[in-house]
């Protein structure tokens, strides 16, 4: 079959595609920005992709009118703007009209689980976006699940997060919100599974692991099997507001996203009985099986797919086009030149900067503008990374998003994505003479911005110094 799989740079869609192709569908990718979309791992006769933005509808003519199936899997519940329900409805309007001309006879949309009155603005928006894309002519097939459990998933990390920073939790009252988790591969098989079952024609379907846990149930057995102890104490005075700070603050999600998850995690979400993993022959995971699969994808490096590749900013929105051209005029810039002795370690280290390797200087320093970041709202130094030796444009690198990541042109170029009166941009380039070009480049945003810069510049020639020095040191004797 001719697949459309939207969202395709997306967490589930990033897992999703493997299994279509596998299975020998045809899968027409859509992305916001081709940049960001790796296709080298992917048989080049049975994918395409195309750049398609669902808020603007004469985007949406890229899309071919031969496809079979259509996956919906668009969500906006980081966006920035905070609007993210008119946005989401936006976008299923212009998606439904689109499909509606093609021959697709099947839209699967992932949502999640209704089952209380009182829905956060996240599980109200998920509704909105069915009952618009139930009005159409195709047959839809909506799943509904709670929290996804997965190596790189938002509600596993931000676990992770609470679980291994703070022996000792002092948590808001929602903890003990029960819900009903979910595994990652659970997912992608219900997902795939139901493609052309004509009896998920026009139904929904809550989809769910075997275990009905309380939030703290799942803190406490995430510490269990990684042998830490840990105590949590509720209390009842923790506000909504305060709660989002906690988790803004405790784990690596940006406040606009801890905000509505708070609101969420006041719902209960459990699944109403169905039998539809019967029928698709899909064994269930429980919650703990599903905390050791993620864990065994971690400690091979196999991360596929993170949630923080889409967290924040403007410019997976706008486009990573729009910022690899860096600019020279009314700029400040760090630029600094070292003979390479060995190219293939020197690019090894550079594409291994970052994360848990650092920054190879001053890593202290780094961390403290990482927290001074946090304290403006910014992403601070949370995000890691997803791999640790693997970079490709549109990833997340601390408080930086790759532009480029080319190792044929011997070229890594990030921006920053930290609050700054300006932009920044830090590029590492080794040029025909066999020399590392290491250069940090500053647009200042008005007399703030350029008293920033000489504010920081005795840090950087300490820290962009040390940097290159490092970089260039033989691996066997690397200090960081």
């Amino acid at each position: 079959m001719k697949i459309l799989l939207t969202g395709a740079t997306g967490y589930i869609a990033k897992l999703l595609l493997p299994d279509l192709l596998q299975k020998g569908h045809s899968v027409v990718c859509c992305v916001r920005d081709k940049k960001r979309f790796n296709t080298k791992n992917y048989n080049p006769d049975k994918i395409s992709v195309i750049e398609v933005d669902f808020s603007i509808m004469d985007s949406l003519q890229s899309i071919p009118d031969d496809i079979d199936i259509a996956y919906y899997l668009i969500h906006s519940m980081s966006s920035q703007t905070g609007d993210f329900e008119s946005l989401e409805m936006a976008c299923a309007k212009n998606f439904k009209e689109r499909i509606q001309n093609t021959n697709a006879k099947q839209v699967i949309y992932l949502s999640g689980i209704v089952n209380e009155v009182e829905l956060s603005k996240h599980l109200a928006s998920r509704k909105n976006v069915e009952e618009i894309l139930s009005q159409s002519t195709f047959a839809l097939t909506t799943l509904r699940a709670g929290i996804i459990v997965g190596s790189g998933s938002a509600s596993f990390e931000i676990i992770r997060d609470l679980v291994e920073k703070l022996p000792i939790m002092v948590t808001p009252r929602w903890l003990k919100t029960k819900c009903q988790p979910i595994a990652i591969r659970n997912v992608v098989e219900f997902l795939s599974g139901v493609i052309g079952y004509a009896e998920s024609y026009n139904k929904s379907y809550d989809i769910g692991g075997t275990d009905i846990l309380s939030y703290k149930e799942m803190l406490l057995r995430f510490a269990k099997i990684r042998g830490l102890k840990r105590r949590i104490f509720i209390i009842p005075v923790m506000t909504p507001r305060i709660s989002s700070y906690w988790l803004y603050f405790v784990t690596a999600t940006s406040y606009t996203l801890a905000k509505n998850l708070v609101n969420s995690m006041k719902v209960e979400v459990i699944c109403k009985p169905n039998n539809l993993a019967t029928a698709l022959n899909i064994s269930l995971i429980d919650y703990d099986t599903s905390i050791k699969l993620a864990f065994d994808r971690i400690e091979q490096n196999q991360i596929l797919s993170s949630w923080k590749d889409a967290q924040t900013s403007d410019i997976i929105k706008d486009g990573l086009s729009k910022y690899i051209e860096v600019p020279v005029n009314g700029c400040f810039k760090d630029i600094r030149r070292r003979k390479v002795e060995n190219i293939d370690n020197t690019l090894l280290k550079i594409w291994s900067i970052g994360g848990k390797t650092g920054w190879y200087y001053g890593n202290w320093l780094w961390e403290i503008r990482g927290f001074i970041d946090q304290l403006f709202g910014g992403v601070g130094m949370r995000r890691g990374r997803k791999s640790e030796t693997d970079i490709f444009p549109g990833d997340a690198l601390d408080f930086w998003r790759v532009l480029v990541a080319s190792k044929d042109e011997k070229r890594l170029l990030l921006y920053a994505e930290m609050k700054l009166p300006g932009e920044a941009w830090l590029e590492f380039r080794i040029d025909e003479n066999e020399m590392l070009i290491q250069t940090a480049t500053f647009r200042p945003l008005g007399l703030l911005g350029r008293l920033y810069w000489y504010l920081v510049y005795p840090f950087h020639g300490l820290v962009f110094k040390g940097m290159i020095r490092n970089i260039l040191k033989p691996l066997s004797k690397e200090n960081v």
